[in-house]
């Protein structure tokens, strides 16, 4: 997308210019802001320049603002220049700037808003990442929206994303993954099973599977030794668990491009060679820690651990990364996993974890800039918990009694629009309730419906106009030579500006790994379009989108409808939404 059709990057240009003369050339920008006020009785863009360049001009601040806000005084397209608090300019733009925004929208059509901020860099954003052991629960679907949003954010401003998932299928769980089926196997070949021993999955996803297995092999492992039936069993329970969690995700709209084995990592001797390259360096070492917090004499007993020195890379403590067994703790396989996607070229990295998992980001933290002697950097973005209500009512979820709700059910429930809008209605890191009927509720209250409502309205508009217009006449092509310069009325402008904001939101978003503020946004656009809608079936029926004796005014307004479907469009490809073209009760 052209830098054209961005508000704040055209006005950032100009400020800019106004520096010249003003600053020393070369003179570093980098912290120079362009953004909207805060208040939008201020004016339409506001910049810090005269803060953060102070120094390099030699003035205070407000001097400094004085002459930038004379400079720009001057720009045709500037109403009003002020100065106000300790140097903040704030500038109030002609219609006919926005005007020729809204003709740029339209020109631009689903691309707009792509940016090339990010610059082709390689990020590896890594999300879902749930243990092989059963279908996915509603929480697991928050992280897989919150990272596949993300992911469509990043690209959108201009990076190059990696989707993966981790399979963690190297720890005891999977073990018991094998043993649970292994169960189900017997029950199919005849065994009565009365209770499911404790320690074991005791849910009925295994049944279909174990019934797999015996119709495939017979009683082939029936009357072997657990260390003969162990692994195959464990391998094939572990590739039908990721069959079933690809296909709910594929439910979802979900799909990763990357998947890694914790197993064939540790296999593959990668944790040994990484953990031999740290002692190499004097970062592991044999010690005793200290008792964990709350642990008295009589329950703890130092021993000595291999452990690598977290705290000198910002950690609390140093970490265990040997059992008392010899065998590697999960960090340290995380480590190698970590180190290994940094060699594949990807030095962002970005990782979307359940809120449980709060208490391991510091340590991983430091693995990452130890391991890659600070040259990667590690962003972890926490999901809170979702609580699953019906009508208000909590409905009871439980893993580990088999009784859980699966997050299939609830895609198949209220559909995977809803869900993954839904998702995104709250940063990542607050607690979100997902009541099942108000997802689907036809109210101001539901922001999945308020959304799609004005996308439905905006093509119901179009339908219409169909009546009186050609085809040819209602592309965004055409629409976007309409005489724009007729929309006048501060509702109309008030829309205009909200939708040449997207490009910003966009980078802002990207930049901030914050991919919920899309559907914040998509809510406040919506709300300025709602209510031109109602100022004009209500207050003034001159401002209706059709007006059968003025075609030219109508055409003014179908261009500002067909640019806001496109906007609204944009912004739910990239949570990964479907937009509506009609309402159905």
């Amino acid at each position: 997308m052209s830098a054209e059709t961005n508000a704040f990057e055209i006005m950032r240009g100009r400020i800019e210019g106004a520096l010249a003369g003003i600053v020393p050339a070369g003179t570093d920008i980098s912290r120079l802001t362009v953004e909207p006020p805060r208040d939008a009785a201020h004016g339409d863009i506001s910049t810090n320049a005269a803060m953060v360049l102070t120094k390099a001009a030699g003035l205070k601040p407000r001097d400094l603002a004085d002459k930038i806000a004379a400079k720009l005084g001057g720009d045709a397209d500037v109403v009003k220049v002020e100065v106000a608090g300790p140097g903040f300019i704030n500038l109030t733009l002609t219609d006919s700037f926005w005007h020729t925004r809204l003709a740029e929208i339209l020109r631009a059509g689903i691309v707009y808003g792509t940016s090339k901020a990010g610059q082709g860099r390689r990020v590896n954003v890594e999300y879902v990442s749930a243990n092989p052991t059963g279908p996915m629960h509603v929480g697991h679907g928050r992280g897989a929206v919150v990272g596949d949003a993300l992911a469509a954010l990043l690209a959108k401003a201009g990076f190059d994303v990696t989707r993966e998932y981790y399979i963690n299928d190297a720890g005891a769980q999977v073990d018991q993954l094998a043993r649970s089926l292994h169960l189900r196997y017997r029950e199919a070949l005849g065994e009565v099973v009365t209770a499911i021993p404790e320690g074991l999955y005791p849910g009925a996803y295994l049944v279909p599977i174990g019934a797999m297995l015996a119709g495939r092999d017979g009683d082939k492992w029936l009357h072997l030794a657990e260390a003969e039936w162990l692994p195959p069993l464990r391998d094939f329970a572990v590739a039908e668990m990721m069959k079933l969690i690809r296909e709910d995700l594929a439910a979802l709209g979900v799909v990763h491009s990357v998947f890694t084995s914790e197993r064939a990592l540790v296999a593959g001797g990668r944790v040994d060679e990484v953990m031999r390259e740290l002692e190499g360096r004097g970062l592991i070492y044999t010690g005793t820690l200290e008792p964990p917090k709350g642990k008295t004499p009589e329950d703890w007993e130092p021993r000595p651990q291999k452990l690598f020195r977290a705290t000198q890379f910002g950690d609390d403590v140093d970490r265990p990364v040997a059992k008392s067994d010899g065998t590697w703790t999960y960090f340290a396989t995380d480590m190698a996993y970590h180190l290994d996607k940094f060699r594949r070229g990807y030095a962002d990295m970005i990782d979307i974890w359940g809120a449980d998992h709060g208490g391991y980001v510091k340590r991983m933290s430091a693995a990452v800039q130890a391991l890659t002697e600070s040259k990667g950097r590690l962003d972890v973005q926490l999901c809170q918990m979702v609580n699953l209500m019906d009508k208000g009512e909590p409905v009871k979820m439980s893993k580990r009694s088999g009784t859980f709700v699966t997050l299939r059910e609830v895609i198949d429930e209220v559909g995977k629009d809803a869900v993954r809008f839904i998702m995104l209605t709250r940063k990542n890191d607050a607690q979100l309730d997902f009541d099942l009927a108000k997802v689907v509720e036809q109210s101001r209250d539901n922001p999945v419906f308020y959304v799609q409502y004005s996308h439905a309205r905006c093509c119901s508009v179009l339908r219409h106009a169909a009546e009186t217009f050609s085809a040819n006449e209602l592309t965004a092509e055409e629409l976007a030579n309409a005489p724009v310069e007729r929309l006048t009325d501060p509702a109309e402008l008030a829309l205009i500006k909200a939708m040449a904001a997207w490009p910003r939101m966009v980078e802002s978003a990207a930049v901030a790994h914050e991919p919920h503020r899309i559907a914040y946004y998509l809510n406040d656009l919506s709300s300025y379009f709602h209510a031109l809608w109602t100022k004009g079936a209500r207050e003034d029926v001159s401002l209706r989108f059709l007006n059968e004796n003025d075609r030219e005014l109508t055409r003014a307004r179908l261009a500002l409808v067909r640019a806001l479907a496109g906007v609204i469009a944009s912004g739910l490809a990239v949570m990964g939404v479907v937009p509506v073209e009609e309402m159905r009760g």
